[in-house]
């Protein structure tokens, strides 16, 4: 379903936009790409003073904070580069934006984001980052259950893996919520802003 509404409390959530993640081979947009793309809803959003979440993912050097589950895929072996679980420079800079720092798939467990969007009183979240099927899928299945309209940027998002993010965007993300392009989204938020129409008509 496309966008429809930006709500007037809505919060723009980056999911792991971080050094070793961004670097990784992706499809179909590169890290850069999905980071320009964060950079421009980034802008956007604080234009319009809208709250911004930058989410990193971290976890100790020996893996004792780790999700301990056994599966099929192991964890990669030896120690991580340093700085791997630093958010990129082109959105850090910003004392006004959020960080959540995760150690699991989504942002929601065992963080405080929850917290941190009602207090503010937010309403709506616009997702974006790395991995489409992963870190922002189960994002925006949490989001979706602790009762947020989502809406889902789909050209500031890639994985590693181009069936698992045509899954996500064909077939998960229409289950949870709206989906737009940047340039839809951006547009979107100057119209509900400026108190015109905030509909997109296709």
């Amino acid at each position: 379903m496309p966008v429809t509404t930006i709500d007037t409390t809505t919060a723009l959530v980056l999911i792991d936009l971080q050094n070793a993640i961004v670097g990784r081979p992706a499809t179909p947009y590169t890290g850069a790409e999905v980071v320009a793309r964060a950079v421009e809803l980034a802008d956007a959003f604080r234009d319009h003073s809208a709250p911004i979440v930058l989410v990193r993912v971290t976890a100790r050097a020996d893996g004792s904070d780790a999700v301990p589950g056994r599966t099929e895929i192991p964890r990669p072996p030896g120690p991580l580069p340093a700085d791997w679980d630093v958010i990129v420079d082109d959105l850090t800079g910003h004392p006004g934006d959020i960080t959540v720092t995760k150690r699991a798939w989504g942002a929601f467990y065992g963080t405080d984001l929850d917290l941190q969007l009602r207090r503010r009183g937010v309403t709506q979240v616009v997702l974006a980052g790395i991995a489409t099927s992963i870190g922002v899928e189960s994002t925006a299945r949490a989001a979706y259950e602790h009762g947020y309209n989502v809406t889902l940027a789909t050209d500031a998002m890639t994985d590693l893996n181009a069936q698992a993010h045509r899954n996500s965007i064909e077939r998960i993300f229409p289950l949870l919520g709206e989906s737009a392009t940047t340039a839809e989204i951006i547009d979107l938020l100057a119209k509900t802003r400026a108190g015109r129409s905030h509909t997109i008509t296709r």
